[in-house]
């Protein structure tokens, strides 16, 4: 598990943690049932606190990703595909708004991010 924490990102670590997780997940590369590291190992591997990992585990149990089976380990949750579409618009919305919001200080209008989105597409579409 390839899993880097950015000393410089505003982000807590467990938050670091849980969001590169949960985008694994979402994307497919770590499978359903498949086991995540023990909270021991993943806290010795990028040398932080286990109480750390433990909260990361513990928010993607929570918003479910993950099950922890006892005295087994913590397994990737099966995900019902409307939950898995909606959390994709999440994030696509969360990220528009960004762009808005830089668009809004760059003075740059709605219909100019419209054909911005529209170019990006038609390349994604050419590769």
């Amino acid at each position: 598990m390839n899993i880097i924490i950015r000393n410089a990102s505003d982000d807590p670590i467990y938050v670091q943690i849980k969001e590169q997780l949960k985008k694994e997940i979402l994307k497919g590369a770590i499978e359903p049932d498949e086991q995540l590291p023990s909270i021991r190992n993943l806290a010795k591997e990028l040398r932080i606190s286990v109480i750390t990992t433990k909260k990361a585990y513990d928010e993607l149990e929570l918003e479910g990703f993950v099950h922890s089976v006892q005295g087994k380990g913590v397994f990737v949750a099966h995900r019902d595909p409307k939950l898995q579409r909606e959390e994709h618009l999440r994030q696509i919305e969360e990220h528009l708004s960004q762009a808005l919001s830089v668009a809004d200080l760059a003075g740059i209008s709605s219909k100019e991010l419209v054909s911005i989105l529209q170019l990006l597409s038609e390349e994604d579409r050419e590769r």
